[in-house]
């Protein structure tokens, strides 16, 4: 069984439990407290699109990445109800299409921590490639100081930093908890990594390496 077909398999089953078909209260509290101003912004994994359409809604011009058919069909309906335009593309974040000019924003609830597992530099330079200098971003992923199973995949702040600091500057780097998901009755532990895209880490090397 592809990828494509596992995830497909996952929203078909509706064991989906990241799925909340909410908008991540973590996402809609950063952009109202950082002032992030409505852009050019694109979500890795976007699921059935209940954070593209809420950032639609905000004024945002939203481009969103997900590799299963099934979830962006239904994101595309969810779209659709709410009457708002999301560019929805079928696609692996670790080689995606030409999207045009660079994002200025870009947010990712809980794809990172399964896509490092195969090659985190690989997505880094995803980022490399769709963000523009000074870009702001968000990154929801798993927190390795409350290992559980089942749950999302867990990262620790050492490897967060070695990942994704050549590329950016982590302007704030705190602990939450995931929104949780019907008949769950659990908020796992999380990071939430708040990010500033480096002037001059162009291909996210490190920055020792570009000096």
């Amino acid at each position: 069984m592809s990828e494509r077909e596992r995830w497909d398999e996952r929203y078909s089953s509706g064991s989906t439990p990241w799925d909340t078909g909410t908008p991540s209260s973590e996402l809609v509290r950063l952009v109202a407290e950082e002032k992030i101003a409505p852009c050019r912004a694109v979500e890795l994994g976007c699921g059935t699109g209940t954070n593209a359409v809420w950032l639609a809604r905000q004024g945002f011009d939203v481009t969103a990445l997900d590799l299963s058919p099934l979830a962006l069909e239904r994101a595309r309906r969810r779209g659709g109800d709410a009457g708002v335009k999301v560019n929805f593309v079928a696609a692996d974040v670790l080689s995606p299409p030409d999207l045009g000019p660079p994002f200025g924003f870009f947010f990712d609830r809980g794809c990172y921590h399964v896509v490092r597992r195969i090659d985190a530099a690989g997505y880094r330079a995803t980022l490399a490639k769709l963000t523009a200098p000074d870009s702001a971003g968000v990154v929801l992923t798993g927190n390795a100081r409350e290992p559980h199973n089942p749950g999302p995949p867990v990262v620790s702040e050492e490897e967060i930093r070695a990942e994704l600091g050549p590329l950016f500057e982590i302007v704030r780097l705190t602990e939450f908890r995931f929104d949780e998901a019907e008949g769950e009755g659990v908020r796992f532990l999380g990071w939430s990594c708040l990010l500033r895209r480096r002037r001059g880490a162009e291909t996210g090397t490190p920055l020792t390496a570009i000096a």
